[in-house]
């Protein structure tokens, strides 16, 4: 009776949680001014080269590390 209960709690926190909580509106790109004033771009200045970087060395080694226990699990069942 007590995990139904805490599982209840739990799941009505997660659905009522999202629509009591708003998050801010975020700035205009340029700092308030029209587009076209300002020096940002409008999609903002967000440094991605390097999380990309990050990500696509994250996905070579899993994938490698995938490719490696398949042919390993191959090899045993022979």
């Amino acid at each position: 009776m007590r995990t139904i209960l805490k599982i209840t709690a739990i799941s009505l926190l997660f659905l009522i949680l999202p629509m009591i909580t708003f998050a801010q509106s975020p700035p205009h790109p340029n700092g308030g001014s029209g587009p076209g004033i300002g020096n940002t771009p409008v999609g903002g200045s967000a440094p991605l080269s390097g999380s990309l970087i990050i990500l696509l060395s994250l996905a070579a080694g899993y994938g490698t590390e995938k490719v490696y226990q398949i042919r390993m699990d191959n090899k045993i069942l022979e």
